[in-house]
């Protein structure tokens, strides 16, 4: 079934135009509370948002539309995604929303929804609720619509579960931790967390105006991080993304540690300890072949999954994972968290460079990457490329040149009329040319 609204991960789209529009924004509050309208109890629905000037219209427009099919709203104001999820569960609430565009520029903005267990909703409840927003529901009578009231003690709630996830016979003392917020939704908690566990910090991308979340800072654009982590003699740096759900590492060289490199750590550290279950870590397709053999060496395996978070938590709940994530920094632990949590990821990080006492450079560098290249190609939207035979065989000659050496991985975007080609393999020479010649034939075909 095609879905007009859901994408990977929730809705998303440039504000004011579909389906981001205050009108849309009232309709999937409407058919997402009549969606989970069970039982006789009074409904409740929490709802977060990131720092985007946006978020006032949106927030304001799913106001309505819960409340006029009669569910209570609780209103958190900013704080991260994975907070939201966490404060369904204990407040015990029917939903859970989260208006953010994650790592998106201002302009953009999004509606992530959680189901009263925390979790994200499976693409059959996504299908059920874009066929009400289709559809139209019945509103409540006059005396049977929702309330609404914010919280004011949302930060401290998550900042407590936070630092529950850090063991407790450590400390941050004598660290020097500089945390990039993206000026975004972490802006008052990764800061707060960090420095009562006893860290000496140092907050940059802190200082949110409605405009400038993710603007040249955040976990997509380390660079400041990585001068200032450098230039203040820090021990290590954190970037979160706008949203707070992923996260990218600077080491106190100033080199960048990505999603791979720590689901190696926090993978060999449970692994010690007895506690990694299910036998493996949970990756995507784009994680690099260097964090599959190095899984190896100890005898954990690699499942991979489609790319999005939601497709790796699927795979870990199926095969009874608690570690998982993608090479973008999602990195979803689920002893601590039902959805990708950056802030938590960072402190078992933390943790583990704490209990060495070593350097963050030798800690988290547990493997050297294979060589991989990543190419896009833009095609006509009408066409489909990648079921021509050229296209087929192309791809088919250069599985077989790879055949042991490396691994092939083409796939169309979900989000825009690119076909994705990654390669990676020991010989970088041989990868680029197959990758360029896999490109070629797309282009000629699309």
């Amino acid at each position: 079934m095609t879905r007009k609204f859901f994408g990977t991960d929730g809705i998303r789209g440039l504000t004011n135009s579909e389906p981001m529009t205050a009108e849309t924004a009232l309709r999937v509050g409407q058919a997402a509370g009549a969606h989970f309208l069970r039982g006789d109890h009074r409904h409740r629905v929490v709802i977060g948002k990131d720092t985007r000037l946006s978020g006032y219209m949106m927030e304001s427009a799913m106001v309505a539309g819960f409340t006029s099919v009669g569910m209570d709203v609780v209103l958190l104001g900013p704080m991260p995604t994975p907070a939201v999820a966490m404060l369904t569960r204990s407040m015990r609430a029917d939903i859970g929303v989260m208006i953010s565009a994650s790592h998106n520029p201002f302009a953009d903005n999004g509606i992530k929804l959680f189901g009263p267990d925390g979790y994200k909703l499976s693409d059959k409840t996504e299908q059920a609720i874009e066929a009400k927003i289709e559809k139209g529901v019945k509103l409540v009578a006059a005396e049977k619509i929702g309330r609404a009231r914010r919280i004011d003690d949302a930060r401290g709630r998550y900042i407590h579960h936070v630092k529950s996830t850090f063991p407790e016979r450590l400390r941050l003392d004598g660290l020097k931790i500089v945390v990039d917020c993206a000026n975004g939704a972490a802006y008052h908690v990764a800061p707060e967390a960090l420095w009562e566990l006893g860290a000496d910090v140092i907050p940059i991308g802190v200082k949110p105006d409605g405009l400038n979340i993710n603007a040249d800072c955040g976990s997509t654009k380390p660079q400041l991080l990585q001068e200032t982590v450098v230039a203040s003699g820090a021990h290590i740096g954190i970037a979160l993304d706008g949203d707070a759900d992923r996260l990218i590492l600077v080491d106190e060289k100033g080199r960048i540690i990505d999603g791979d490199q720590m689901m190696a750590l926090v993978g060999l550290d449970l692994q010690r300890r007895g506690e990694l279950r299910g036998g493996s870590v949970v990756a995507t397709v784009m994680s690099n072949l260097g964090l599959e053999r190095r899984l190896q060496q100890e005898g954990i395996g690699l499942v991979r999954t489609a790319v999005g978070d939601r497709y790796v938590l699927e795979a870990m709940r199926e095969k009874k994972c608690n570690v998982g994530g993608e090479q973008s920094g999602h990195i979803i632990l689920s002893d601590h968290s039902t959805t990708g949590d950056g802030l938590v990821a960072a402190l078992q990080v933390l943790a583990a460079l704490v209990d060495s006492g070593k350097p963050s450079s030798e800690v988290l560098h547990l493997f050297d990457p294979v060589p991989q290249l990543l190419k896009n190609v833009r095609f006509d939207g009408g066409k489909a490329p990648l079921e021509t035979d050229s296209v087929q065989k192309r791809i088919a000659a250069a599985e077989a040149e790879l055949q042991g050496r490396g691994r092939l991985v083409i796939r169309k975007s979900g989000t825009e009329p690119l076909i994705r080609v990654m390669a990676e393999g020991d010989d970088p020479k041989l990868v680029e040319r197959l990758v360029d010649d896999i490109c070629e034939a797309v282009q000629s075909a699309a």
